[in-house]
Order: C-alpha cells, then structure tokens, then sequence
C-alpha cells in the first residue's frame, strides 16, 4: 500500500482540510509555499494522466482543488501541480495535485 493510500485509510496522520466523494486534501509536510495542500483520489491511481480516464473522479479532484484555494483565500491566484513519472518531478506515485499560493510564484518553475 503506497503513503498515499495509508493516509486515505486512515493509518498515517495528515492534516486533512477537505473532502469530497472521490478525492481527499491535506496539507504537505514540506510546504514550498505559505499554502501548500495536496488533493488525491482516494482509490489508488497513479498518476493525473490515468486518473484521465475516468472523469468524474478527474473532475472531482480538480473542484475540490478549486474549493481548497477558495477556503484557503487564495482569491489573488494560486498554483496547481500535477508532476507525472519520475522525470516530471514525481515521488509518490498515486495521483494528486499540488494546490500552491500565498506568495507570488515565479516562472519558469523548476
């Protein structure tokens, strides 16, 4: 079972802020903003390209992306991250989606 399905589960702690049908949002352990949560889905995919294939469960993670900025008051802009596979930048491969703000963010990133 990867970390992210040990947080879903319940037996790995995390700072839970949202949750929607689908899809569950806890705030990183290393933030690299004021405001940095992560969203998953709760069933294990691994990563947002695949989670492509069934949009119901893509859509619902993205609203509740949506909803952690708007509750967060990230009104004045934000970031989200998707990293896929191991050159894009991602470690834990269970699909999720870095929502970032609270600072200006810079470009290029990375």
């Amino acid at each position: 079972m990867c970390l992210f399905c040990k947080i879903v589960a319940g037996t790995i702690p995390a700072t839970v802020v949202a949750k929607s049908t689908h899809s569950l949002a806890f705030r990183d352990i290393e933030p690299q903003a004021p405001t940095h949560v992560l969203v998953i889905p709760r069933r294990h995919v691994g990563n947002v390209a695949d989670l492509a294939h069934d949009p119901q469960e893509l859509a619902d993670l993205f609203r509740l992306a949506g909803q952690v900025a708007e509750d967060e008051g990230l009104d004045r802009g934000y970031r989200m991250v998707a990293n896929t596979g191991s050159l894009g930048g991602q470690v834990v491969f269970h699909a999720h989606v870095h929502v970032l703000g609270g600072r200006r963010m810079q470009w290029p990133p990375g």
